[in-house]
């Protein structure tokens, strides 16, 4: 499996471009970016080729999500601002080429109704399944648990299960983040349980904390066991918030399972 540098919670005491480079030189195999649209796409692209890294997953943009807001993908009355963040996505992905684009569900609006909200979701996720389908690259949306995001509309894997069984497209598939289940007592075995073959990304970071892999309780050698008698083939995508500098946190990644990977 392949192991891959978030650059948003990596390497960030560098300029995004910069962390490109210093992921490849720490022997990761990839990167991903939540929200790389402050860099020109030319730029990132230029980047990446001249350090061969591929870009695995890049985020569409969702609103004021990240600053404690609704974001705009569940959101009945933000159709509009759904419709503009998916022209930029594909734009930019036309430029970098991610092999996946990942849609942060959202909170629920004061309000609203649930049951409407994932409607909303789901008509948002098939539009961009069958936009994206025509350039090869994958539609994924995530379970994000309750606790660090209240409010948020698909915590839990059978909440997620089930929006792709609305969506019904080919090109919709789920993202398991590990932390996120561990924050709810949930293991990648119990996870993957519900979610089988339609997991096409892994994000990691260890709980409590959201640290490196050894700061926390999750058995990481269960996580990848987990995923290997799942059949997972897709890549391990570390998502963390390094307890000192990125540099001091990546003992793990030169320790099973991780080597293995």
């Amino acid at each position: 499996m392949e192991i891959v540098a978030n650059l948003s919670m990596l390497f960030t005491e560098l300029p995004l471009l910069e962390r490109v480079r210093a992921a490849s030189a720490a022997g990761f195999n990839a990167v991903e970016i939540q929200f790389p649209y402050d860099v020109p796409a030319i730029q990132l692209k230029e980047e990446l080729q001249r350090c061969a890294m591929p870009l695995v997953l890049m985020n569409l943009p969702a609103g004021d999500l990240m600053q404690g807001g609704n974001g705009i993908a569940c959101d009945p009355q933000m159709r509009p601002q759904f419709a503009n963040a998916l022209d930029e996505a594909l734009s930019y992905a036309l430029m970098v080429r991610p092999r996946m684009v990942n849609v942060l569900a959202g909170r629920v609006p004061a309000g609203g109704s649930q049951g409407r909200a994932l409607a909303t979701l789901a008509a948002n996720l098939l539009d961009a399944a069958q936009a994206f389908d025509r350039l090869g690259i994958k539609v994924l949306c995530e379970a994000i648990n309750p606790i660090d995001m209240p409010g948020f509309l698909i915590n839990t894997p059978e909440h997620l299960r089930d929006l792709l069984t609305e969506v019904k497209h080919s090109n919709c598939f789920a993202q398991l983040d590990v932390y996120h289940m561990a924050r709810q007592g949930i293991s990648t075995e119990q996870a993957l349980a519900v979610l089988g073959g339609s997991v096409a990304h892994v994000q990691f970071a260890d709980y409590p904390g959201r640290g490196e892999p050894g700061s926390g309780e999750v058995d990481f050698s269960a996580m990848h066991h987990a995923l290997q008698q799942a059949g997972y083939q897709g890549a391990l995508a570390a998502e963390y918030r390094p307890t000192g500098t990125t540099a001091e946190s990546l003992a793990w990644l030169q320790q099973a399972p991780f080597q293995q990977a």
